[in-house]
């Protein structure tokens, strides 16, 4: 284990306080995904996305012991919405996950952006494929805001864009937004529309 991976193990366990948690470093992670594209092909993003969704939970947890104790609220809901981006970078940053940027785009859609995102590694995907985190991101999303939420990634390192780029609204509205991309807008244009 190097140094870095020492530090965040540490950050995540003093994060958790108490939660029974686990950390899976990147390797194992990259390592995981490239098995499930070996073993089940095309069904490798879905099962992935549902494992990364049953991850949800805990980091959500680990995620109100951080804010509790950083930010002194009974919950992430108390935040404000500076602060809670300000949060939510610093609590993925030191778990070892990367930093975020949030961004409201619509009065309904979130983006979230990640320059140095641990899922994501290039190699040439045709697609966004941090499916995983797609799911955990989910799962925690739905937590924080008491009603389902559905994430979608559209930009992602792992096919050489600059950044991983993930999408946080209802269901209906990221459903619509897949939709009119497949029929050729962009997610911009998409969600402009």
């Amino acid at each position: 284990m190097t140094e870095l991976e020492l530090e965040a193990a540490k950050a995540m366990t003093a994060t958790i306080q108490g939660t029974a948690g686990v950390l899976v470093g990147k390797r194992a992670l990259h390592q995981i995904r490239g098995i499930l594209e070996r073993e089940t092909g095309a069904q490798a993003p879905l099962l992935l996305r549902e494992i990364g969704f049953a991850t949800g939970q805990a980091l959500f947890e680990g995620f109100e012991a951080f804010v509790a104790e950083r930010y002194h609220v009974a919950s992430p809901r108390s935040l404000d919405s500076s602060y809670l981006a300000e949060a939510l970078s610093a609590f993925l940053g030191e778990s070892g996950w990367g930093s975020v940027e949030m961004t409201q785009l619509t009065p309904s859609v979130l983006a979230l952006d990640m320059r140095d995102w641990a899922e994501a590694e290039p190699h040439g995907a045709e697609y966004p494929s941090c499916h995983f985190s797609s799911g955990m991101l989910a799962d925690f999303f739905t937590r924080l805001g008491g009603t389902q939420a559905a994430v979608m990634e559209v930009e992602c390192a792992s096919r050489g864009e600059s950044k991983c780029r993930f999408l946080v609204g209802s269901p209906d509205m990221l459903t619509y937004t897949y939709e009119r991309m497949t029929a050729g807008m962009t997610y911009a244009q998409a969600l402009a529309g």
